[in-house]
């Protein structure tokens, strides 16, 4: 396996075949489902595409791998196939679970919902009181679930202390890092047992894939990908090319957004018209001291509670896009009450701290600007 110093090096050229394919630069899309055999040793090496095993699957596991520095990656349909993959493979009924506060809203739902059914009972912590975690833990608690930045109210949780409790106590830690990417945070390096991430959004960064990803250790991939096997989430080979594609400019796009939020951040925080902004990136955050620890950047998501009337506001947009999903190279707004935490009853949302009033922005690579000139003056109109 090929080394590179940087991280941007290693996103174009990890995991490319050497010799190159035909001498492709660009390596092809293999459509087919299967592969002749080879006298394989076990039932994970057979050439069946549900294996992820393709080729186009083998160099995007690499990149992902070196990229993330862990020892093994799996591609999942989606970020949800990734969450729910990732803790499915690690407990079995009557387990326990730490889970940090303020998830994004599928996620919250999976657990409370679905893991539930199945026998998973889950216990919620405050991810910035580490002196209230242990009363939390069970003799059946396996692992605890974290996120980077909290969804969508950009709440950074004390993940150094996480990690050292997990150590302490004995617990997997499994981390969701899709809103700071690789580019700003590698929590393995850190620490953590497992990072997942909604591929659909940064990693991808084009908003036309669907996909999850998982890395860590090659046990801890080796329980996924038995667990994705049976249940059948794999990603096509056309997705793959196309996410692999995506990765080559994360660096380039990822430090632009965080440039780009951080002034929309600053120049909404002034404006009359908006009651609170969330950004780890300024200092009026709770956790923006944590966060200029822990991150490279701070990201491309912010959110803010506006006192003016959001139907107007969002049709006075020009350049954003309303819309759901995150991390593209165009910029998004959302009402979380409405899209991302919809599932949960106002009550639930009113508990974690998810007003009505609340709009999030994933910030795209637009000139800043040009696209604060767009919120402020949607906004003043409204």
């Amino acid at each position: 396996m090929r080394t590179y110093k940087t991280l941007e090096t290693s996103l174009v050229h990890a995991g490319t075949p050497h010799p190159r394919i035909e001498g492709a630069v660009s390596s092809p899309i293999f459509c087919s489902v299967n592969y002749e055999s080879k006298g394989e040793a076990s039932y994970h090496e057979l050439g069946y595409l549900r294996l992820s095993r393709s080729p186009n699957h083998l160099e995007l596991h690499q990149k992902l791998c070196t990229i993330e520095k862990g020892e093994a990656a799996l591609v999942t349909a989606s970020g949800m196939a990734a969450i729910s993959t990732a803790l499915m493979s690690q407990l079995r009924p009557g387990d326990h679970i730490l889970v940090q506060e303020g998830l994004y809203g599928g996620t919250y739902t999976f657990l409370t919902e679905d893991l539930n059914k199945w026998g998973v009972r889950c216990s919620f912590v405050d991810g910035n009181r580490p002196e209230t975690w242990k009363a939390q833990r069970q003799d059946n608690t396996k692992l605890f679930y974290l996120e980077a930045v909290g969804n969508p109210l950009t709440r950074v949780s004390a993940l150094a202390e996480a990690v050292e409790f997990c150590k302490q106590e004995k617990l997997l830690s499994i981390i969701d890092s899709t809103f700071v990417s690789p580019v700003n945070f590698q929590p393995l390096e850190f620490g953590f047992d497992l990072v997942v991430h909604s591929a659909t959004k940064y990693l991808n960064g084009h908003s036309d894939v669907l996909a999850g990803a998982l890395v860590g250790s090659a046990a801890s991939i080796e329980k996924a990908l038995h667990l994705q096997v049976h249940l059948g989430a794999t990603l096509d080979p056309h997705a793959c090319f196309l996410l692999n594609r995506g990765l080559k400019t994360l660096a380039l796009r990822v430090r632009q957004q965080n440039a780009s939020a951080l002034a929309l951040a600053r120049a909404l925080e002034a404006h009359p018209g908006v009651d609170r902004v969330y950004y780890p990136g300024l200092e009026s955050h709770p956790d923006h001291s944590r966060a200029r620890k822990l991150f490279k950047g701070f990201g491309g998501v912010l959110s803010f509670e506006t006192n003016r009337n959001l139907e107007a506001l969002t049709a006075g947009l020009s350049l954003a896009i309303v819309a759901p999903s995150l991390g593209g190279v165009e910029t998004l707004v959302c009402c979380p009450a409405q899209t991302s935490h919809l599932g949960m009853t106002p009550a639930q949302r009113q508990e974690i701290g998810i007003a009505d009033n609340l709009l999030r922005v994933s910030v795209g690579i637009e000139d800043k600007d040009e696209l604060i000139e767009d919120f402020l003056e949607a906004i003043s109109r409204a």
